[in-house]
């Protein structure tokens, strides 16, 4: 697409499109563990997670997202943590976070696209250039504080 066109109409979309929902997950492996990804095109390392396709589910766009980011699938209910909105991406946009504290490691390759690094993490001993919104929220679960309202 010609550059000069596509800043305007991705501003055009930003500014018009409906309301958007994306789902992560903090996910423990046996050990307490926290898994974290690291995308290739942005920085720093992230709770695995995307966005909710038309026609799924939260539960469904959480499932696929863990399988293709993190090589995992949780194995009992992930239970809903809370619904924040996510000012820094769009007005419109919000986030599901999830615990799933029960998963199993399945043998898929890392997708060389998009994600750069996958790993687990003990919480207090997290990587460099864990994203804030990401420490936040961890910070938040492990320390047992409320939600807060926006990622």
């Amino acid at each position: 697409m010609n550059p000069f066109l596509r800043s305007p109409l991705l501003l055009y979309w930003r500014l018009t499109r409906a309301m958007t929902l994306g789902v992560r997950a903090i996910a423990t492996d046996a050990q307490g563990r926290i898994c974290l990804v690291r995308h290739t095109y942005t920085p720093g390392w992230l709770l695995p997670g995307g966005g909710v396709e038309p026609g799924e589910t939260a539960g469904e766009a959480l499932e696929r997202e863990l399988r293709e980011e993190a090589a995992i699938a949780p194995r009992s209910t992930p239970r809903l943590i809370g619904l924040y909105h996510n000012p820094g991406s769009s007005r419109r946009d919000h986030v599901a976070l999830y615990s799933v504290t029960d998963i199993a490691h399945l043998d898929i390759p890392r997708p060389r696209l998009e994600i750069a690094e996958r790993g687990f993490f003990p919480p207090g001993a997290l990587p460099e250039g864990t994203s804030p919104a990401t420490l936040r929220r961890i910070t938040e679960w492990v320390e047992g504080h409320p939600a807060g309202s926006t990622w």
